[in-house]
């Protein structure tokens, strides 16, 4: 029987708000190309929205591991790792992770989003408090509600304000929740400082480093290598989380830290638990990739040039526009535009140009901050970044709306 007026009616409606907005998103089809390219829903263009900071997802040798790791284990796993779904190779890739970001023990998940969603509930719940960067990602944020933790928001990078709520909280367990290069603004947290309030109000750091991890720090180690944090300094208040489906070029995510703190994230995360263990192929190329990460010092050199060149490229465009680029020395490069409308037709401007840049809009970013958030990689070359900047430049002289002019003041 269909019920009159039913809410299940609402959704065109809905949807059709969503277009009015400018905020409804579309899946595209890809197809890898060499180098930093992309057949885009039958489209060959130049990519700069892939997380795949040191080109590695298509490297010969992490594919000739995959196919290794399928020979000799299957496609699947089978099973959660709590039952027979921790194969030897997932095993392996857990001790080398943790001897890679020099700390003493290692958990891998089979997705990012699962892992900090889950190991934020396995850490604190109803009573205890909670503390988090506005910008954190979105898997933070859930993993912070689904906690029943008293939360506590702090303005972004504010740790006057950090500290101050840490103080006053009179919760006997304390997490500071944190990524460590924000995704959509690229800028680094102060993880010393970060480090240093959580030693003085006995509180727990988890560190998101989903893009820091295989880019910054020497040999590509992470956010807390570059503040030389880890190895013997590395502090038993800190759980560091990295993806590695990024500049690791694979899939899952990882935690490590105190080989306690681990144990516990072990027994009590429910993604961890629950769910099928990631395929024993995935950890044979990431372990390849692993190595590629320590000892190619190539590509994080090449990917510090690109950014360097974009930058430098982009002054002279920005000069007359009200587009802002963001402080970021990472691989994620924000271009401000603003409204919703304008950021697509920037994006479409470079689609028509042969570019990918993906337009990023509300929620995901603040009312009136929509950006495109070029991702670079050491797969660009210096003809791709230049290729960019006279795109942007041709779209900035015909479409960017100019800075308003100040006021005159009025005797």
């Amino acid at each position: 029987m269909t019920t009159a007026n039913s809410w299940l009616d609402e959704f065109p409606a809905r949807i059709a708000e969503l277009d009015r907005a400018h905020l409804r998103r579309k899946r595209r089809e890809v197809t890898p190309h060499e180098g930093a390219r992309l057949n885009v829903d039958g489209q060959t263009m130049l990519a700069f929205c892939s997380n795949d900071y040191l080109g590695l997802a298509g490297h010969s040798q992490v594919i000739a591991a995959a196919c290794a790791g399928a020979r000799a284990f299957g496609v699947g796993s089978g099973a959660s790792p709590m039952v027979s779904g921790h194969s030897v190779a997932n095993a392996a890739l857990e001790r080398e992770l943790a001897a890679f970001v020099q700390l003493p023990r290692a958990l891998y998940f089979y997705a990012g989003y699962a892992t900090n969603s889950s190991i934020v509930p396995a850490l604190v719940g109803e009573g205890d408090a909670l503390f988090s960067d506005a910008l954190n990602h979105a898997c933070l944020i859930d993993g912070a509600r689904l906690s029943r933790a008293k939360i506590h928001r702090y303005a972004h990078a504010d740790l006057a304000a950090l500290s101050a709520q840490l103080a006053q909280s009179p919760a006997r367990r304390k997490l500071v929740i944190t990524d460590a290069v924000f995704s959509m603004d690229g800028d680094i947290a102060d993880i010393p400082a970060l480090l240093a309030l959580c030693e003085r109000h006995d509180a727990l750091l988890l560190l998101d480093d989903a893009h820091g991890f295989g880019v910054l720090g020497p040999q590509g180690r992470g956010s807390l290598a570059h503040f030389g944090l880890a190895g013997p300094s590395a502090s038993r208040r800190v759980l560091y989380m990295a993806t590695l489906g990024k500049a690791a070029g694979v899939a899952g995510a990882f935690v490590a830290g105190d080989d306690a703190l681990v144990e516990w994230l072990l027994q009590k995360t429910r993604s961890y638990t629950y769910a099928t263990a990631a395929p024993p192929l995935l950890a044979s190329a990431l372990r390849a990739s692993l190595t590629l990460i320590e000892t190619e010092q190539w590509r994080r050199d090449h990917l510090t040039r690109m950014i360097a060149r974009l930058r430098d490229g982009l002054r002279p465009v920005l000069r007359g526009t009200s587009w802002q680029l963001g402080e970021s020395t990472t691989a994620v490069q924000p271009l401000l535009i603003g409204p919703n409308d304008e950021a697509l037709a920037v994006m479409e401007g470079l689609r028509e140009r042969g570019l990918w840049v993906p337009a990023i809009r509300p929620p995901t970013v603040a009312e009136g901050t929509a950006r495109l958030r070029i991702a670079l990689s050491a797969a660009h070359t210096e003809a791709d970044v230049d290729h960019l900047i006279e795109a942007l430049a041709q779209i900035a002289s015909a479409h960017a709306r100019l800075s308003p002019e100040p006021e005159t003041a009025v005797a």
